[in-house]
């Protein structure tokens, strides 16, 4: 039985072969894809038909990747479609370079056609709804909802991606609790994926940004990780 019956994907990856192989083994898991070998054909196809998930390739001719993600993640009708970056590249600072545009996980070449399928599952994870009773957190002047996937700051909404929500919730859910670089991994993406102490740091950095004032309740705990702070 296919998992992924009705999820749609994007592949925006010049290399044919790579595109057919990642075609090949999507289809056969129950995903419908379809593809664009540049960036600009990638993010026209985005808009216009809604994917639930996007593979995105770094190097690609004309815009290239991260140019592709940031337009995306700055588009009202595309932010919320979780990318995970294609890259030759396996750098800390293009892995990070990446998150900090808004790709949600990334996953280098070459690879295994199945490490992609489980990646791309854990993702989706992450975008379903939660079917407790308690989906809400309302914490310090910050207001999660975790169903509509909505934060309030103060009376302001905030646009968060995926991870920088995820982050958020797994810190918001136990104040004052300590949480290493580890567990927030484990907590947001799964152990599947493999990430670094500076990607976390980024993400971090980028939720408190978005938070304004109330940023600062997410305090850094040196040498451990972070844990958010209750006003007093």
């Amino acid at each position: 039985m296919n998992r992924a019956t009705g999820k749609n994907l994007l592949i925006i990856e010049d290399d044919k072969d790579i595109t057919e192989l990642l075609r090949v083994n999507l289809t056969k898991d129950g995903y419908r894809v379809v593809s664009a070998p540049s960036g600009e054909e990638g993010i026209d196809l985005a808009r216009s038909q809604s994917p639930d998930l996007i593979l995105l390739d770094l190097m690609l001719p004309g815009a290239d990747g991260l140019e592709v993600c940031r337009t995306l993640k700055s588009d009202e009708k595309t932010i919320n479609i979780p990318i995970i970056m294609l890259t030759a590249k396996s750098e800390d600072i293009d892995v990070v370079t990446g998150l900090e545009v808004g790709a949600d996980d990334y996953i280098t070449k070459p690879f295994s056609p199945k490490v992609v399928v489980a990646r791309i599952r854990n993702v989706m994870r992450r975008f379903k709804p939660p079917i407790d009773d308690n989906s809400k957190i309302d914490i310090s002047g910050i207001s999660i909802d975790r169903g509509r996937h909505e934060v309030l700051a103060g009376k302001k909404k905030v646009d968060l991606t995926p991870t920088e929500f995820g982050i958020l919730v797994c810190l918001a859910k136990r104040p004052g609790w300590v949480f290493s670089r580890t567990q927030i991994v484990d907590a947001v993406r799964g152990d599947e994926t493999i990430i670094t102490d500076r990607a976390v740091d980024v993400q971090i950095a980028g939720l408190r940004k978005k938070l304004g004032k109330l940023g600062e309740l997410i305090d850094t705990v040196r040498g451990v990780g972070y844990r958010f702070k209750v006003n007093q």
